[in-house]
């Protein structure tokens, strides 16, 4: 038996994603086969694949040759979240472009996901459906056909994602509030939460309401509160941070392809972690507890906060 307790850098990851990237050469049904025939536990549990596992869950996978074939020797270069036929879902890292850049040998997004398919399956050609800015790490989907990216995009078009992201801003902000600002002539609203203030800064949830071009950057430059290493919209620069402070923790969506209701959280990447405990002077532990309480919309927000 092949046992792996959980750390801060897969705290808030689904069970699915954590097997993907434990073995990230088997393909889709052999990782299904793995869940459904009970080889794989959490705290001696069997679990669902859409379970969010927290630091310090003990998880257990049966060994065979086979499994210890699949197994990793390091971190995958692509992060993934959620995957199926129609889509892969990344977590971005932090200064990492999306799409091809004017620098031929800067590695993107797209690139890595293609070169991890082609490598696993023989095939593989991605589409991004929704963008996030090269400094802003988290979730992203990329639709695996032109078919898949036509159905995806015309969901995100007419329906939009269910997003939470977390960002942190300079200074103390009141416990919630909306910005209200037009962006390009257009109607832009955010809602935030904040979940902790400390050392001249705070961490914020945000839930944007509308889908505008750098939507949450510009709101928090607006009201005097830019997003720390946000240089383009008044955020000062930190040491050790690659990007900005702002991550997209959460995606929720109804597959268009099968109905399923997705949630697809995506941990912090580790130097945002760490920033986010020296600056707030919060423990690790603290703050992934407080992470847990994050509401997942803005839907969900108690009047009270």
């Amino acid at each position: 038996m092949l046992t792996f307790e959980i750390e801060a850098k897969d705290h808030f990851r689904r069970v699915d994603s954590f097997l993907r990237n434990l073995l990230p050469s088997a393909n889709i049904s052999y990782l299904k086969k793995l869940l459904a025939s009970g080889h794989v536990k959490v705290n001696g549990e069997e679990p669902e694949p859409t379970r969010v596992l927290r630091r310090t869950d003990r998880v257990t996978l049966k060994e065979s040759g086979k499994t210890a074939a699949f197994l990793a020797n390091s971190t995958p270069d692509l992060d993934i979240l959620f995957e199926d036929g129609w889509i892969v879902c990344a977590n971005k890292a932090p200064g990492l472009a999306v799409h091809r850049t004017v620098d031929p040998e800067e590695p993107n997004l797209v690139q890595l996901g293609e070169q991890f398919l082609q490598k696993r399956d023989g095939i593989g050609r991605l589409r991004p459906v929704n963008r996030l800015d090269k400094g802003t790490s988290g979730a992203i989907i990329l639709a695996k056909s032109h078919v898949a990216a036509g159905m995806f995009g015309r969901m995100v078009h007419d329906e939009g994602l269910g997003k939470l992201y977390l960002a942190v801003v300079e200074g103390k902000l009141p416990k919630q509030g909306e910005i209200d600002a037009p962006l390009d002539g257009k109607e832009s609203q955010t809602r935030y939460l904040r979940v902790y203030s400390g050392g001249g800064s705070s961490l914020v949830a945000v839930y944007p309401l509308t889908g505008r071009m750098h939507q949450i950057r510009q709101h928090f430059k607006m009201i005097g509160n830019p997003i720390l290493g946000d240089r383009r919209y008044g955020g000062r620069s930190v040491l050790g941070l690659t990007g900005h402070a702002l991550h997209s923790f959460t995606t929720r969506l109804v597959h268009p392809a099968t109905g399923e209701a997705l949630h697809i959280p995506a941990p912090l990447p580790a130097a945002l972690l760490k920033m986010v405990c020296k600056l707030t002077a919060l423990r690790e532990d603290s703050l992934l507890q407080a992470l847990d309480e994050v509401p997942a919309s803005e839907l969900t927000i108690p009047a009270s906060a």
